[in-house]
């Protein structure tokens, strides 16, 4: 196993046995390493010890953030900028394919892809000359090429890394303040590509609902169409479908699987509120 699929182990087994309150003796036994190495893997991976990860993945956690409600003005302050404006620009733009573009399976497009590394595990990455227009965790190059192949059977696949793909890289880095644009050429209908940019809208480190999600595009009777339109993300992490749950607080499911979801929630959790140098 690499060191995201211990983690990625350790997180279904703290997810399921949450209840017993598991020791960092048990976790470690279960990805099979001595307690010391696991505390520090889980350490140096999610900046928080297991026991503080686990209550940023918690139903209570997650009902907090529910409740919280940060205006946009909020989330500009807390983030150190200086106005509403500054944050825009850290946002990530979208540009809807045209008919012609995708027509036929893509086969007026031109299409590099290439692979690279993340903390949640392996990706591949897609762009046109307009921007990214597909980004999957994977389980190896092969699934990853099959999977880009299906959404674009007749458009011309090149194995080739761009700027685009590295920019996709950087936003796993956590240093917002020097992240470039990065415009996304996405195909979609016009209710898809609405669900997602109001995804693009919640923070790192906060949680949706898909009815308040519902309520911002202005249909808030289509809660389940804009589940479907979720679900059908082509861009994993850049597009944080993976920060909306149900309005229970219950984390639910992830086209890249539950536990990368959780992950990837803890994750964000712990690098903007972190923990205190003594916890253990």
């Amino acid at each position: 196993m690499n060191d995201y699929q211990r983690i990625e182990k350790a997180i279904q087994y703290l997810n399921t046995h949450f209840q017993q309150q598991p020791s960092l003796d048990a976790v470690a036994e279960h990805v099979h390493l001595s307690p010391y190495h696991f505390q520090r893997l889980f350490k140096d991976w999610a900046g928080v010890s297991p026991k503080k990860f686990l209550q940023y993945i918690s139903l209570e956690h997650a009902k907090s953030l529910l409740a919280q409600g940060h205006s946009l003005a909020d989330t500009s302050f807390e983030t150190g900028l200086s106005s509403t404006s500054r944050l825009h620009d850290l946002f990530i733009t979208i540009e809807g394919m045209t008919p012609g573009e995708y027509k036929n399976g893509g086969q007026y497009l031109q299409i590099q892809y290439s692979f690279g590394s993340t903390p949640f595990g392996p990706i591949c990455m897609a762009s046109t000359e307009k921007g990214v227009c597909h980004v999957a965790f994977i389980t190896s190059e092969d699934e990853g090429r099959t999977t880009l192949q299906l959404r674009f059977p007749y458009a011309q696949l090149e194995l080739l890394p761009t700027e685009f793909h590295r920019a996709v890289l950087l936003r796993f880095e956590n240093s917002p303040a020097d992240l470039p644009q990065l415009k996304l050429h996405l195909m979609g209908t016009d209710f898809q590509l609405k669900v997602w940019q109001a995804l693009l809208q919640i923070p790192p480190g906060r949680l949706s609902t898909y009815a308040h999600l519902s309520q911002v595009i202005g249909k808030p009777s289509a809660c389940r169409a804009v589940g479907t339109a979720i679900g059908q993300n082509p861009i994993a992490y850049l597009i944080p479908c993976h920060r909306v749950i149900r309005s229970t607080g219950v984390i639910g499911d992830y086209h890249w699987g539950a536990s990368r979801k959780a992950a990837l929630i803890g994750w964000e959790s712990a690098h903007m509120l972190g923990e205190p140098e003594n916890v253990c």
